[in-house]
């Protein structure tokens, strides 16, 4: 079964999510996390570069003897949240299992080497395999569900990774938190991005209503979306 999946994001009145690039200066962090602890997600998920920032490990070993399946692996079930990391290709030593005491769950493609796995295994990191090469975001959802019981997940970025549970019809709800700041340079990450390959792929999205506002600290505001996403086979029209 499909999480009920909420993106969640802090964003410049023009869209710009790099809080380092914003004038004027100001901190979002406490607004962010506020309302990260008020929606409550069995899980939250980041993209391998926003993932990276967290990373403390050095690189793993360039060999092993062991010859690992590829199949889930769990160091930790029965957490309150976990922070689920895509790393398609193994690119994260991590040096630490957790991020906020939140057990750290990547997912991977089956392309990883086993002197990744291993490496991930040896810092009690969980891993799940959602595609051959690429990952699978529909699969990703579901074995999350099926695992690990993630009924509610919180999608935080990066854009890239925004845009790709957007354009594949995954995000049920945006809570958007807009804070009195601009950044105004072209080029800036965004709430929800794409390569420049699928640049013209359109997301599924047939509506959006606004479900509530409220005035944060510091005059920030929180926007809450719900959207509907078209039907399995629907096609945007050209």
């Amino acid at each position: 079964m499909k999480p009920h999946v909420i993106c969640l994001m802090a964003a410049s009145v023009d869209g710009r999510t790099r809080p380092s690039r914003w004038c004027p200066k100001g901190a979002v962090a406490n607004v962010f996390e506020r309302v990260h602890e008020e929606l409550a997600g069995d899980a939250w998920l980041i993209g391998r570069v926003t993932g990276q920032e967290f990373a403390k490990g050095k690189p793993y070993p360039a060999s092993t003897t062991e010859a690992l399946a590829r199949e889930p692996w769990f160091a930790r079930r029965g957490a309150k949240a976990y922070g689920v990391v895509l790393d398609a290709h193994g690119k994260i030593a991590w040096g630490r299992s957790d991020i906020g005491g939140d057990p750290i769950v990547v997912v991977l493609s089956e392309a990883v080497s086993d002197t990744h796995l291993a490496g991930l295994r040896s810092e009690g990191v969980s891993y799940i395999f959602a595609g051959k090469s690429h990952l699978d975001l529909t699969l990703t959802l579901d074995i999350l569900n099926r695992e690990l019981g993630v009924k509610r997940l919180l999608l935080e970025g990066g854009g890239g990774t925004n845009g790709a549970f957007l354009r594949a019809g995954l995000v049920d709800e945006l809570n958007l938190i807009l804070c009195p700041a601009v950044d105004g340079a072209k080029g800036a990450p965004s709430v929800f991005d794409s390569a420049e390959a699928e640049a013209d792929q359109r997301a599924p999205l047939t509506a959006m209503t606004l479900a509530r506002t409220e005035v944060l600290e510091g005059g920030a505001v929180l926007l809450r979306y719900l959207m509907q996403n078209a039907t399995p086979g629907w096609q945007q029209p050209s």
